[in-house]
């Protein structure tokens, strides 16, 4: 760099410490660089933030991918295998929250010292709204636990999909989101899937499971993906009223302190349920074994933990409806797990479901994809009816 201490520049804007002293369009600066190639170095590096947001952006995706598929899978195995405590699964779905404190101690240890600490906390009112949604969240997880007891995974993963419409619905009401066409396309779609799921399962109730268990089951999961639904938008909406940059750590501890709220909130109901001293004795009758009863509550916990970080992940980088529309478009591998894992039956009408939620995700992320592509190319035609000053070479020499 040269005399001129450019310490940032950000979408073609100078940081304070030098705008005072930049020239005018048209003069050249100190350095060899004209003000429209300090505007095309700022293009560049957007263009370098963009790609880096993406990549995180796939990596949460991957992860709340893997978290939405294995979860159902080992709590159906829980319930398949003896257990029944239906609070001890809900509390299982948000216990997993201590190994948060790992990568949070690695991130203060590494932390830039020149940044105050205080911007790495997150703010007293942003961990109060993450304890309030913790509660919902714990209810949530109880009536999924609960519905999932009652029902097959291939069923109870396509009524959950329809968080989607839920998210959809209070995204537009409390985060003003906006909707295009294709993202409308995407939740009529899976509206529709779950409908004709709805009415066309005659016949589906696993060995043992009544009438009126596989109605309260169905009835229990539309209502956790309900209140699923409220949920991502009540985060989103946090995250924008936070007043502060919402960094990865603030988001660690945003999940810490959720989790935390759930888990207590289900304890409690393993209290008065008497879950606790029905522990020992539902492990030892347990159908795979004893030590397999605690690695399934253990993986349970560490996986959706872990499908949790994703979430929050896709909602930082993105939108709550993108959450949803991941957690939907995870379903087609459930299934087919489902299917391989527990020998559950694929009939016509899942597959049917099944084919809509996938239209409705491929319709999403193609929507997505031209309006990317739009804005870009408005970006490219703004940079390009501004003069040209051929500086490349001093350009390239700061950018490496």
């Amino acid at each position: 760099m040269s005399a001129l201490s450019i310490e940032m520049i950000e979408g073609g804007v100078l940081s304070p410490e030098i705008k005072s002293s930049t020239p005018s369009r048209n003069t050249k600066l100190s350095n060899g660089i004209h003000g429209d190639d300090a505007d095309r170095y700022g293009l560049k590096m957007n263009v370098r933030s963009l790609m880096e947001k993406w990549g995180h952006l796939m990596v949460y995706c991957m992860i709340f991918t893997v978290g939405f598929i294995a979860g159902p899978i080992l709590f159906r195995l829980y319930f398949l295998h003896g257990g029944s405590r239906k609070w001890l699964s809900s509390a299982l779905q948000s216990a997993g929250f201590p190994i948060l404190l790992l990568p949070l101690g690695i991130l203060y240890v590494k932390r830039d010292r020149a940044v105050p600490q205080a911007d790495f906390f997150a703010s007293p009112k942003l961990l109060i709204s993450s304890i309030l949604v913790g509660v919902l969240q714990g209810g949530s997880s109880f009536m999924y636990s609960y519905g999932l007891s009652f029902l097959p995974v291939s069923t109870s993963s396509i009524l959950i999909s329809t968080q989607l419409i839920f998210t959809a619905l209070f995204g537009l009401i409390l985060v003003r989101q906006k909707f295009s066409l294709f993202s409308i396309n995407a939740v009529v779609l899976m509206t529709l899937g779950s409908v004709l799921l709805g009415v066309g399962q005659n016949g589906d109730s696993p060995e043992g499971v009544t009438s009126l268990q596989y109605l309260l089951g169905f009835v229990l999961s539309i209502g956790s993906a309900a209140l699923g639904g409220f949920i991502l938008p009540c985060i989103e909406v946090a995250y924008a009223k936070a007043n502060k940059v919402i960094t990865l750590p603030i988001m660690l501890q945003y999940q810490f302190f959720m989790a935390f709220s759930a888990t207590i909130f289900s304890i409690i109901g393993m209290i008065v349920n008497k879950d606790f001293a029905a522990i020992p004795r539902e492990a030892s009758e347990f159908g795979l074994g004893k030590t397999e009863y605690y690695l399934v509550l253990v993986s349970s916990a560490v996986v959706l933990q872990i499908a949790y970080i994703g979430m929050l992940g896709i909602i930082f980088c993105a939108t709550s409806l993108l959450a949803g529309v991941v957690s939907a478009a995870s379903l087609p591998l459930t299934e087919i797990a489902a299917v391989i894992v527990f020998h559950e039956k694929f009939t016509g009408v899942k597959g049917m479901a099944l084919a809509m939620g996938v239209w409705g995700f491929i319709s999403y992320f193609y929507g997505s994809y031209k309006e990317h592509k739009k804005q870009t190319e408005e970006d490219n035609t703004k940079t390009s009816s501004k003069p040209i000053h051929h500086c490349s070479t001093v350009v390239d020499k700061i950018i490496g």
